[in-house]
């Protein structure tokens, strides 16, 4: 029997990626090294490293048709990400991050072009056919109507047995209090390094034992924090932890975070323990640092 999808919901954008030897002093004339467009966003990056990991994958987000569009679709046909699921709309544009990278040590800034393009909806989830997914991963986005998704899958799992049922997952990425809603509903959160700062923690294992209790019983939340590696908790209760892994030369840090989530879903979601999959997380994050882009993580 084939191995079901692993879904993520989301954005993905045109990433426009301009290469220099180094970050341009103000009012100066930098010559680009190299430019290049890549497709980006939280959970269409995810899908990449899942499937670039041998998971099946398929998105769930929000595009407007034109010719980035194109490029996107085509992109994850490339990647062998499944598309089903995305949701066309008829105003707008797909947003647009131009990220400047410097590449004496892989640092980067970005500027976001926000077309206002509309979420994927609770209405819109209610198109998926839950049967063909083992796991849900939800970049927080418009966290209302997201609640309802996972509340949505909450009651399918309620109605099937423990061997059909679809584990669910939430990234809370932005310092946002709206966003904070997700913590009580995914199996398994992920809470960024910009969030338990704002929430008034100074580490990730401060962060994991602060938060846990937000989180709904049974689950886990996992925190990850750049150099500092990652930090966990489960439903034991026990503080794990994983190193970073760094690469002998930092190039391009641009979706590590997404490399992180990708590679620890997909542990948990073949059965690894929270330890192991914490530490396949920050590996493979670490692999992605030292390339450009996502080939060369495996």
């Amino acid at each position: 029997m084939a191995e079901k999808r692993i879904l993520c919901v989301g954005l993905v954008c045109l990433d426009v990626i301009s290469v220099v030897d180094r970050y341009p002093p103000e009012d100066s004339d930098t010559r680009c090294l190299s430019q290049r467009w890549q497709r980006g966003g939280n959970a269409s990056n995810t899908c990449t490293v899942l499937a670039l990991l041998g998971a099946p994958a398929a998105f769930m987000g929000s595009l407007a048709p034109g010719h980035a569009a194109d490029f996107i679709l085509s992109d994850f046909q490339r990647r062998s990400v499944d598309v089903a699921h995305l949701v066309w709309q008829s105003r707008g544009e797909t947003p647009c991050a131009c990220c400047l990278v410097n590449c004496r040590n892989g640092s980067r800034t970005v500027t976001l072009y926000d077309t206002n393009l509309p979420d994927v909806s609770a209405a819109d989830f209610e198109q998926v056919n839950l049967s063909q997914y083992k796991w849900i991963h939800w970049e927080g986005r418009n966290a209302s109507e997201q609640v309802k998704m996972l509340q949505r899958v909450e009651k399918h799992n309620r109605t099937c047995p423990a061997s059909e049922r679809v584990a669910t997952s939430v990234e809370v990425e932005k310092p946002r209090p709206e966003l904070y809603q997700l913590f009580p509903h995914g199996d398994v959160v992920f809470v960024s390094k910009d969030v338990a700062r704002a929430l008034g923690f100074c580490s990730a294992p401060e962060a994991v034992k602060g938060l846990y209790g937000r989180l709904k019983p049974g689950a886990s939340l996992v925190c990850a924090w750049a150099e500092a590696g990652a930090d966990a908790m489960g439903p034991d209760g026990l503080l794990v932890h994983s190193d970073a892994f760094a690469p002998e030369t930092v190039v391009d840090t641009l979706g590590a975070g997404d490399t992180f989530n990708a590679a620890v879903i997909l542990a948990l979601s073949r059965g690894k323990p929270l330890q192991a999959a914490l530490t396949d997380g920050c590996r493979v994050a670490g692999r992605k640092c030292g390339v450009q882009g996502y080939d060369g993580i495996v």
